[in-house]
Protein backbone atom coordinates (compact mmCIF):
# COMPACT_ATOMS: atom_id res chain seq x y z
CA UNK A 1 0.00 0.00 0.00
CA UNK A 2 2.49 2.26 1.03
CA UNK A 3 4.35 1.71 -2.71
CA UNK A 4 0.56 2.63 -4.41
CA UNK A 5 0.69 5.93 -2.41
CA UNK A 6 4.41 6.58 -3.11
CA UNK A 7 3.29 6.79 -7.01
CA UNK A 8 0.10 8.66 -6.42
CA UNK A 9 2.14 11.40 -4.48
CA UNK A 10 4.41 11.26 -6.89
CA UNK A 11 1.70 11.70 -9.95
CA UNK A 12 0.11 14.55 -7.68
CA UNK A 13 3.37 16.32 -7.90
CA UNK A 14 4.28 16.29 -11.83
CA UNK A 15 0.15 17.01 -12.43
CA UNK A 16 -0.30 19.62 -10.20
CA UNK A 17 3.27 21.06 -9.23
CA UNK A 18 5.13 20.89 -12.62
CA UNK A 19 2.04 22.08 -14.64
CA UNK A 20 0.83 18.39 -15.89
CA UNK A 21 -2.43 18.97 -16.06
CA UNK A 22 -2.38 21.94 -18.71
CA UNK A 23 -0.84 19.05 -20.64
CA UNK A 24 -3.67 16.82 -20.01
CA UNK A 25 -6.49 19.98 -20.15
CA UNK A 26 -4.65 20.39 -24.25
CA UNK A 27 -4.53 17.03 -24.94
CA UNK A 28 -8.31 16.76 -24.03
CA UNK A 29 -9.30 20.13 -26.25
CA UNK A 30 -7.56 18.51 -28.82
CA UNK A 31 -9.10 14.75 -28.84
CA UNK A 32 -12.84 16.58 -28.36
CA UNK A 33 -11.75 18.85 -31.28
CA UNK A 34 -10.29 16.07 -33.41
CA UNK A 35 -13.76 13.59 -32.67
CA UNK A 36 -16.45 16.19 -32.90
CA UNK A 37 -15.14 17.50 -36.34
CA UNK A 38 -14.23 14.73 -37.63
CA UNK A 39 -17.61 13.36 -36.90
CA UNK A 40 -19.14 16.50 -38.49
CA UNK A 41 -17.27 16.30 -41.33
CA UNK A 42 -17.67 12.39 -41.86
CA UNK A 43 -21.44 12.75 -41.34
CA UNK A 44 -21.75 15.37 -44.38
CA UNK A 45 -19.04 13.16 -47.03
CA UNK A 46 -20.52 10.14 -45.92
CA UNK A 47 -24.28 11.16 -46.79
CA UNK A 48 -23.31 12.55 -50.06
CA UNK A 49 -21.25 9.42 -50.61
CA UNK A 50 -24.34 7.46 -49.52
CA UNK A 51 -27.21 9.57 -51.71
CA UNK A 52 -24.41 8.88 -54.61
CA UNK A 53 -24.22 5.18 -54.28
CA UNK A 54 -28.13 4.75 -54.06
CA UNK A 55 -29.32 6.84 -56.94
CA UNK A 56 -30.21 4.79 -59.72
CA UNK A 57 -27.48 4.61 -61.97
CA UNK A 58 -26.99 4.64 -65.72
CA UNK A 59 -24.33 5.52 -66.94
CA UNK A 60 -22.02 8.65 -67.50
CA UNK A 61 -21.33 10.62 -65.09
CA UNK A 62 -23.09 8.73 -62.01
CA UNK A 63 -21.46 5.77 -63.32
CA UNK A 64 -18.11 7.48 -62.90
CA UNK A 65 -19.21 9.22 -59.27
CA UNK A 66 -20.43 5.67 -57.82
CA UNK A 67 -16.59 4.39 -59.10
CA UNK A 68 -15.16 7.29 -57.46
CA UNK A 69 -16.85 6.56 -54.20
CA UNK A 70 -16.36 3.21 -53.73
CA UNK A 71 -12.36 4.06 -54.36
CA UNK A 72 -12.78 6.67 -51.53
CA UNK A 73 -14.78 4.36 -49.34
CA UNK A 74 -12.10 1.24 -50.20
CA UNK A 75 -8.95 3.24 -49.83
CA UNK A 76 -10.30 4.90 -45.78
CA UNK A 77 -11.75 1.40 -45.01
CA UNK A 78 -8.94 -0.73 -46.09
CA UNK A 79 -5.70 1.41 -44.41
CA UNK A 80 -5.45 1.71 -41.09
CA UNK A 81 -5.94 5.24 -39.66
CA UNK A 82 -2.41 6.00 -38.38
CA UNK A 83 -1.14 5.17 -41.74
CA UNK A 84 -3.41 7.83 -43.61
CA UNK A 85 -2.46 10.22 -40.92
CA UNK A 86 1.51 9.08 -41.49
CA UNK A 87 0.47 9.65 -45.64
CA UNK A 88 -1.03 13.19 -45.70
CA UNK A 89 1.32 14.81 -42.97
CA UNK A 90 4.35 13.44 -44.91
CA UNK A 91 3.98 12.45 -48.21
CA UNK A 92 0.82 14.59 -49.49
CA UNK A 93 1.14 17.95 -47.93
CA UNK A 94 4.85 18.08 -48.83
CA UNK A 95 4.37 17.05 -52.21
CA UNK A 96 1.65 20.19 -52.45
CA UNK A 97 3.71 22.36 -50.68
CA UNK A 98 1.02 23.14 -48.11
CA UNK A 99 1.29 23.63 -44.36
CA UNK A 100 -1.51 22.52 -41.52
CA UNK A 101 -0.97 22.25 -37.78
CA UNK A 102 -1.09 18.44 -37.26
CA UNK A 103 -4.26 19.35 -35.58
CA UNK A 104 -5.93 20.52 -38.28
CA UNK A 105 -4.14 17.31 -40.29
CA UNK A 106 -5.76 14.67 -37.80
CA UNK A 107 -9.40 16.60 -38.15
CA UNK A 108 -9.24 16.56 -41.75
CA UNK A 109 -8.02 12.78 -41.93
CA UNK A 110 -10.50 11.39 -39.00
CA UNK A 111 -13.08 13.48 -40.80
CA UNK A 112 -12.41 11.84 -44.40
CA UNK A 113 -11.79 8.41 -42.42
CA UNK A 114 -15.40 8.72 -40.47
CA UNK A 115 -16.93 9.63 -43.98
CA UNK A 116 -16.30 6.04 -45.43
CA UNK A 117 -17.35 4.39 -42.41
CA UNK A 118 -20.43 6.61 -41.99
CA UNK A 119 -21.18 6.53 -46.00
CA UNK A 120 -21.28 2.59 -45.39
CA UNK A 121 -24.36 3.05 -42.15
CA UNK A 122 -26.03 6.55 -43.98
CA UNK A 123 -26.29 3.87 -46.90
CA UNK A 124 -27.59 1.63 -44.71
CA UNK A 125 -30.24 3.92 -43.05
CA UNK A 126 -31.36 4.96 -46.30
CA UNK A 127 -32.35 1.39 -47.70
CA UNK A 128 -34.16 0.23 -45.28
CA UNK A 129 -36.81 3.28 -45.42
CA UNK A 130 -39.93 2.08 -46.92
CA UNK A 131 -39.31 2.89 -50.92
CA UNK A 132 -43.04 3.72 -51.18
CA UNK A 133 -41.24 6.97 -48.80
CA UNK A 134 -39.88 7.84 -52.13
CA UNK A 135 -42.48 7.70 -54.23
CA UNK A 136 -44.60 9.43 -52.54
CA UNK A 137 -42.27 12.57 -51.89
CA UNK A 138 -42.10 12.43 -56.23
CA UNK A 139 -46.08 11.86 -56.31
CA UNK A 140 -46.06 15.66 -54.99
CA UNK A 141 -43.78 17.04 -56.74
CA UNK A 142 -40.87 17.04 -55.16
CA UNK A 143 -37.65 16.47 -57.02
CA UNK A 144 -35.60 13.40 -56.32
CA UNK A 145 -32.60 15.40 -54.32
CA UNK A 146 -35.69 17.22 -52.83
CA UNK A 147 -37.28 14.17 -51.51
CA UNK A 148 -33.67 12.50 -50.16
CA UNK A 149 -33.11 15.40 -48.24
CA UNK A 150 -36.41 15.94 -46.75
CA UNK A 151 -37.86 12.76 -46.12
CA UNK A 152 -35.15 9.99 -46.87
CA UNK A 153 -32.00 11.09 -44.97
CA UNK A 154 -34.05 12.58 -41.14
CA UNK A 155 -35.60 9.38 -41.24
CA UNK A 156 -32.25 7.39 -41.90
CA UNK A 157 -30.29 9.35 -39.29
CA UNK A 158 -32.95 8.28 -36.82
CA UNK A 159 -32.78 4.18 -37.93
CA UNK A 160 -28.70 4.71 -37.50
CA UNK A 161 -28.26 7.12 -34.69
CA UNK A 162 -27.19 4.19 -32.47
CA UNK A 163 -24.28 3.17 -34.87
CA UNK A 164 -22.82 7.18 -35.15
CA UNK A 165 -22.86 7.32 -31.19
CA UNK A 166 -20.63 4.00 -32.17
CA UNK A 167 -18.72 5.99 -34.62
CA UNK A 168 -18.29 8.90 -32.39
CA UNK A 169 -17.00 6.31 -29.46
CA UNK A 170 -14.59 5.01 -32.22
CA UNK A 171 -13.17 8.04 -32.82
CA UNK A 172 -12.78 9.14 -29.72
CA UNK A 173 -10.61 6.68 -28.77
CA UNK A 174 -8.96 6.55 -32.46
CA UNK A 175 -6.83 10.10 -31.26
CA UNK A 176 -4.91 8.13 -29.76
CA UNK A 177 -2.86 7.56 -32.50
CA UNK A 178 -2.28 11.74 -33.45
CA UNK A 179 0.76 11.00 -31.67
CA UNK A 180 2.54 10.02 -34.65
CA UNK A 181 2.60 13.24 -36.41
CA UNK A 182 3.18 15.54 -33.60
CA UNK A 183 -0.25 16.35 -32.28
CA UNK A 184 -0.76 16.72 -28.11
CA UNK A 185 -3.78 14.00 -27.09
CA UNK A 186 -4.69 12.43 -23.93
CA UNK A 187 -1.94 9.90 -24.00
CA UNK A 188 1.07 12.58 -25.29
CA UNK A 189 -0.39 14.41 -22.07
CA UNK A 190 -0.13 11.79 -19.59
CA UNK A 191 3.27 10.08 -21.28
CA UNK A 192 4.74 13.22 -20.29
CA UNK A 193 3.97 13.02 -16.80
CA UNK A 194 4.93 9.55 -16.78
CA UNK A 195 8.15 10.24 -18.52
CA UNK A 196 8.82 12.83 -15.82
CA UNK A 197 7.91 11.27 -12.97
CA UNK A 198 9.68 7.92 -14.47
CA UNK A 199 6.31 6.35 -13.12
CA UNK A 200 3.37 5.08 -15.50
CA UNK A 201 1.02 3.19 -13.73
CA UNK A 202 -1.28 6.26 -12.03
CA UNK A 203 -1.08 8.11 -14.96
CA UNK A 204 -2.12 5.66 -17.82
CA UNK A 205 -5.06 3.92 -15.46
CA UNK A 206 -5.81 7.96 -15.40
CA UNK A 207 -6.20 8.42 -18.74
CA UNK A 208 -8.19 5.12 -19.34
CA UNK A 209 -10.40 6.43 -16.49
CA UNK A 210 -10.92 9.66 -18.81
CA UNK A 211 -11.60 7.81 -21.81
CA UNK A 212 -14.20 6.14 -19.83
CA UNK A 213 -16.08 8.79 -18.64
CA UNK A 214 -16.12 10.69 -21.82
CA UNK A 215 -17.76 7.23 -23.57
CA UNK A 216 -20.06 6.85 -21.12
CA UNK A 217 -21.17 10.72 -20.91
CA UNK A 218 -21.24 9.77 -25.23
CA UNK A 219 -23.68 7.07 -24.58
CA UNK A 220 -26.14 8.84 -22.25
CA UNK A 221 -26.34 11.77 -24.52
CA UNK A 222 -27.01 9.18 -27.36
CA UNK A 223 -29.67 7.27 -25.05
CA UNK A 224 -31.62 10.35 -24.82
CA UNK A 225 -31.68 11.78 -28.25
CA UNK A 226 -33.36 8.18 -29.21
CA UNK A 227 -35.90 8.73 -26.38
CA UNK A 228 -36.43 12.50 -27.41
CA UNK A 229 -37.01 11.18 -30.81
CA UNK A 230 -38.86 8.26 -29.96
CA UNK A 231 -41.20 10.73 -28.28
CA UNK A 232 -41.68 13.13 -31.00
CA UNK A 233 -42.42 9.60 -33.53
CA UNK A 234 -45.18 9.01 -30.86
CA UNK A 235 -46.65 12.19 -30.95
CA UNK A 236 -47.37 12.19 -34.74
Amino acid sequence: MGNLERKIETFIQVFVNQGGYRNVLTGLKNTLIIAVSGLIIGILIGTLIATVRVIPKKGGIMGFLNWLCSVYVGFFRGTPVVVQLLLFYYVMLPIIGVKMSSVSVAVCVFGLNSGAYISEIMRGGILSIDPGQMEGGRAVGLSYGTTMMKIIIPQAVKNILPTLGNEFIALIKETSVVSFVGATDLYVAFNYIGSNSYEFMVPYIVMALIYIVMVVIITLLIKVMERSLRKSDKSL
